[in-house]
């Protein structure tokens, strides 16, 4: 088993999560988005990023505009729709229920004494 294939899965078992906790500060251009991410060491490249805004907008937690660009072709902004705020709540509270489980799944026993 590579390490690797791994820790590539469990990045991009977080990534909707990611993606949408990035846009509830405003609408983002998705080279905007790939930074934030990659800030954050979340390696994203464009392939994925692309597919995974489409299927969020396509399940209507995500709208799009276009604005124009001053150095080049317009720009395809993203923000969060109602259903997307709500559904990005939902997540918060799960990811939190999950990082405190698996934190007392990973925490040695020994040093809880």
């Amino acid at each position: 088993m590579k390490i690797e294939n791994t820790k590539a899965q469990m990045r991009k078992g977080v990534l909707e999560f990611c993606i949408l906790s990035i846009l509830q500060d405003g609408d983002a251009y998705t080279s905007e988005i790939l930074s934030s991410l990659k800030d954050a060491k979340l390696l994203v490249v464009e392939g994925t990023i692309y597919p995974l805004l489409t299927r969020l907008k396509n399940a209507g937690l995500l709208s799009y505009r276009w604005e124009e660009s001053t150095s080049g072709p317009p720009r395809k902004y993203y923000g969060l729709t109602e259903t997307g705020t709500l559904f990005l709540k939902e997540l918060t509270t799960t990811w939190a229920e999950l990082v405190l489980a698996v934190k007392t799944v990973t925490t040695k026993k020994s040093a809880k004494k």
